[in-house]
């Protein structure tokens, strides 16, 4: 089994490392992205880097989140991982700057008067305040004619399954702030990217009055688990609006 070969008796094209650089990160799985980290493996079994890797996601997941080690990774101590055979406090640290890292890449927001010319960019400006949350928030970014960032604000707070979100409050704080162009986000503790069927009805009813104010709705974002959705990009909602 490649999980307990060591790296360096994998064949070039296998080793996590040559595959990050010559594919790219996206291509790797979690458990060779953590091998890549933890450099070498050992550990119970005698197991690769990339096993090493793959045991420690399950043992995380078993332990805490029903089988999900990466979410596991989200809050995790140097402690935990230290109980882990094979991993000391060396690796640890990596992981746990690794994880650090990755946070504050996600958390850093762009300067009021960024350009919004991509989702991905709304998505940035929002990630801080959305991403990581435990509970569902919904958020909306404000921006000016020119759809350069003017301002957000998280408008409601929910349980770890829902939030609350009123068109009404959405469009007083745009209001207040004097935004022409707004975009609107939320986050799913649980990861999911797929709006379900209540985020698609909210998304209609804030297309209806962003008409009815003349201040377009310009998308709808679900962020979790550290990437991010567009409902205008999945559906015909905007489609349906302009009919």
């Amino acid at each position: 089994m490649i999980y307990s070969l060591r790296v360096a008796d994998m064949p070039t094209t296998e080793r996590p490392r040559e595959r990050l650089l010559a594919h790219g990160a996206k291509r790797l799985s979690a458990a060779e992205l953590v091998a890549i980290l933890l450099g070498t493996g050992q550990g119970t079994g005698r197991l690769s880097a990339v096993g090493l890797g793959q045991f420690l996601l399950s043992h995380l997941g078993t332990a805490q989140f029903n089988g999900d080690g990466l979410c596991a990774l989200r809050d995790v101590s140097a402690e935990e991982l230290m109980a882990i055979s094979g991993v000391g406090p060396a690796k640890a640290a990596t992981i746990l700057a690794a994880l650090e890292l990755g946070k504050r890449v996600l958390q850093s927001q762009p300067p009021n008067l960024t350009v919004v010319d991509d989702p991905a960019v709304a998505a940035a400006a929002l990630g801080h305040e959305l991403m990581w949350q435990s509970q569902e928030r919904f958020a909306v970014l404000l921006l000016d004619v020119k759809h350069r960032i003017i301002g957000s604000k998280v408008v409601s707070i929910g349980t770890a399954t829902e939030t609350l979100a009123h068109p009404r409050e959405i469009f007083r704080e745009v209001i207040k702030r004097g935004a022409t162009r707004i975009i609107v986000a939320h986050n799913h503790p649980s990861g999911s990217l797929e709006p379900s069927q209540e985020d698609l009805t909210l998304t209609r009813q804030l297309l209806q009055g962003a008409h009815l104010l003349g201040i377009p709705l310009l998308d709808h974002l679900i962020l979790g688990n550290g990437d991010w959705s567009s409902i205008r990009q999945s559906s015909n909602l905007w489609s349906e609006a302009a009919e």
